[in-house]
C-alpha cells in the first residue's frame, strides 16, 4: 500500500528535512544543504511553495518548449496530497521550501486575500518555471523570510514574515501573468477546443440530460484544474469561465429561438434549465430583453 505521511505542523515537516525549527509556524528550508532525502506522499495540513531545479524534460511539471529552465516553483495548500513516494530510495535534494501555517496569517491581510492567489489549487504540471532574473527574485525573497525567522521572535516577527510571504507570494503572481503571455499559442489552442467541447456538447443533446456545462467539468474534459482554466481564460478573453459558458448559451439559445416550431420551454430545457424562469432571466441579463421578445423582433 502506497505510503502517504501527514503533515499538520512545520516542526513535523523540519523534522522529516532534518533541519531545526526556529519558528513553530514558518520555515524556510534550503534543500541544497541538505545531503538526502526520502521522498513520500503527504497529506499537507500547512502551505508550501517549492522552488525546484527542474529541467524540462520531465514533463511531469508541465513544461512547454517556450518555457523557461532555471527552476520551477510549485505550489500545495492544505488539505492536498503532495509528492511521490521514492519507495525508501534516498536522493540528493535541490532548491528551497517555504513551509507555513494556516495560522500564521490568521487575522493579517493575507489571511484575508490567500484564497486570492489561485495558484495555490493549481496542480503539479500546471507549475510556475522561472527565468534566471525570476529564479533570483524568487531567493532573495526566500532568504529574505528565512533572516526574519533567524531573528529573536519579537513583536514585529509576524507582521514582516507575512509581509515579506505576502510580498514572495505577489511576485509569483506577476510571473504566472507572465507565463499566461508566453504560452498565448498553447492557451488559444485550449480556447479553441474549449469552444469546441461546448459545440459538441450542445449538439450532441448532453445539455437536456445533464444540465448546463460546469467550469469543472469543461477544466477535467481539457485535463486541466478548475483554477488554472479559469484563470487562463480570463487572461485570454477577459470574462470568466462562466461568463463565457453563459454567453455560449445565449448565442445557441438565439439561433434555437429562430426556429418557431419551437416554444421557449423546449428551447430552455434543451440547453440544459431545469426551470424557464431561470432561462429567461439570464436571457435577459444577458441581452435586455426575454427570448419570446426576442423573437418578436426577429
Amino acid at each position: 500500500m502506497e505510503r502517504i505521511e501527514r503533515m499538520d505542523t512545520v516542526k513535523q515537516y523540519n523534522d522529516y528535512a532534518g533541519v531545526d525549527t526556529l519558528h513553530p509556524l514558518v520555515s524556510v528550508v534550503n534543500f541544497n544543504e541538505l545531503p538526502t532525502i526520502q521522498h513520500f506522499k503527504r497529506y499537507m495540513s500547512v502551505y508550501a511553495v517549492f522552488l525546484k531545479n527542474i529541467k524540462c524534460g520531465d514533463m511531469l511539471y508541465g513544461c512547454q518548449p517556450y518555457d523557461y529552465e532555471d527552476g520551477t516553483l510549485v505550489f500545495v495548500s492544505p488539505g492536498q496530497v503532495y509528492g511521490i513516494d521514492s519507495k525508501g530510495v534516498v536522493t540528493k535534494p535541490s532548491g528551497y521550501g517555504l513551509i507555513f501555517h494556516p495560522d500564521l496569517i490568521k487575522g493579517t491581510q493575507l489571511g484575508k486575500t490567500i484564497k486570492d492567489y489561485s495558484f495555490f489549487s493549481y496542480e503539479v504540471n500546471e507549475a510556475l518555471h522561472l527565468s534566471k532574473k525570476e529564479r533570483k527574485t524568487i531567493v532573495d525573497c526566500l532568504e529574505k523570510i528565512a533572516e526574519e525567522i533567524e531573528q529573536n521572535i519579537d513583536k514585529h516577527s509576524k507582521t514582516l514574515i507575512v509581509s515579506n510571504i505576502e510580498l514572495f507570494l505577489n511576485y509569483c503572481q506577476r510571473f504566472y501573468d507572465r507565463q499566461f503571455i508566453t504560452r498565448s499559442i498553447v492557451n488559444k489552442d485550449i480556447l479553441v477546443r474549449f469552444e469546441n467541447l461546448l459545440d459538441d456538447y450542445f449538439k450532441s443533446g448532453k445539455a437536456q440530460d445533464s444540465g448546463l456545462p460546469t467550469v469543472t467539468w469543461c477544466a477535467e474534459e481539457l485535463h486541466l484544474s478548475a483554477n488554472y482554466f479559469g484563470d487562463l481564460i480570463k487572461k485570454e478573453t477577459g470574462n470568466t469561465a462562466m461568463d463565457y459558458i453563459q454567453s455560449r448559451v445565449i448565442d445557441e439559445a438565439k439561433t434555437r429561438i429562430y426556429d418557431v416550431s419551437k416554444t421557449i420551454n423546449e428551447i430552455s430545457t434543451e440547453l440544459g434549465f431545469k426551470y424557464q424562469q431561470h432561462f429567461t432571466r439570464l436571457f435577459k441579463q444577458k441581452t435586455g430583453v426575454t427570448p419570446v421578445e426576442y423573437r418578436n423582433l426577429n
